[in-house]
């Protein structure tokens, strides 16, 4: 009953219906951004803290068009549940398959993303799109996304989204390439996804700034490890000059390791392979020369960032970036040591029947 007359109270004095007050409260249906922020003014106005009215402590994690078990995404969740955890929220797993040319007011929402009552706000990881933002804004859920992983273009700068500096570690790495000695550094990956995308571009930005030419293999495939084993072997078939793999994730690293051993080629004595993202590259042999993405801060600060829009809808969109770090490992050499080693191994590979 008091619930009720609080409710009747703001809708008065926002002039609106106590039902499109409750529906905004608990975000069961689409309500204009300008209804809502009346409300929220004439709630202010009266004292009255409309996230308090809304009694659910839940956060719901989304993983967007990837599969279950990617272990970079599973970092993200952990580190969104120790914070959850430590701020006395809960956190709930979904994962959400969509299609990117649904438009927003078409696309079927999964009701835990809907409805404030069962999850206050919404982090979305995996691999999404913007028609997916547009519909929760649109809703006047609270949400933040990993930009990285967003494809195509959207308006980010209307948005909470942190994002993971691989730009820059792209460049880092290549820079580390380069101090070995190496000019013939190839990219592999599929630069139609922007995991990949933006790793490439601090690697082109690199290769430019120190006069060498960027050199790019890829398919377009989902399939990592398979971006990396058919791309190798297409370097090596062609017998282009390479003394340096830059592969876009560790799976694609590891796709390079096959194909290279395939050829007879030795890692790092016959080519030096590095890779992106650090999921498993400690566990390759040799262990892999990678960028360190900090995937469990992400995840508590994707946490944090709702956590702040929750505390103040008002608040100017938030756009965090985290920096990476280079992990050396035994999978490079100078290229005085492998250079001409790795073309003279390749050439008798080649020449096997």
């Amino acid at each position: 009953m008091a619930r009720k007359y609080t409710l009747q109270q703001i809708a008065q004095r926002a002039g609106v219906s106590v039902a499109t007050v409750s529906r905004i409260v608990n975000g069961t249906a689409r309500v204009s951004r300008d209804i809502q922020g009346r409300v929220r003014r004439a709630a202010q106005e009266l004292g009255i803290d409309l996230s308090e009215t809304n009694k659910s402590k839940t956060i719901a994690f989304v993983l967007g068009n990837r599969e279950m078990l990617h272990p970079f995404h599973s970092h993200i969740l952990l580190g969104a549940e120790d914070c959850c955890r430590a701020r006395g929220w809960d956190l709930l797993f979904l994962s959400f398959q969509y299609a990117p040319h649904v438009p927003p007011r078409d696309l079927h929402l999964p009701q835990v993303m809907m409805r404030r009552d069962v999850a206050r706000a919404v982090i979305l990881a995996g691999t999404n799109y913007d028609n997916l933002l547009a519909a929760l804004a649109h809703r006047g859920a609270v949400f933040a996304a990993l930009g990285n992983n967003m494809v195509g273009e959207y308006r980010r700068e209307g948005y909470d989204v942190i994002y993971s500096d691989d730009v820059l570690g792209g460049h880092e790495m290549t820079r580390y390439l380069q101090s070995l000695g190496h000019t013939y550094i190839w990219f592999v990956g599929n630069t139609r996804l922007p995991w990949y995308a933006r790793c490439y571009q601090g690697y082109c930005e690199a290769m430019k700034e120190a006069g060498l030419t960027p050199r790019l293999a890829g398919l377009d495939s989902g399939d990592e490890q398979e971006i990396g084993y058919l791309s190798t072997k297409s370097i090596l078939a062609r017998r282009e000059k390479v003394t340096a793999i830059f592969a876009g994730t560790d799976p694609t690293a590891q796709g390079v390791y096959r194909a290279a051993a395939e050829r007879g080629l030795r890692i790092p004595q016959d080519l030096s392979v590095t890779g992106c993202n650090d999921t498993y590259g400690g566990v390759l042999h040799p262990p892999l020369t990678t960028i360190h993405e900090y995937p469990e801060q992400l995840g508590k600060q994707l946490v944090e960032m709702v956590l702040r829009r929750i505390a103040d809808p008002d608040l100017a969109p938030q756009q965090v970036t985290l920096p990476t770090s280079l992990v050396k490992r035994e999978s490079c050499l100078p290229a005085v040591a492998t250079g001409h080693r790795s073309l003279r191994s390749h050439e008798r590979a080649a020449a096997r029947p």
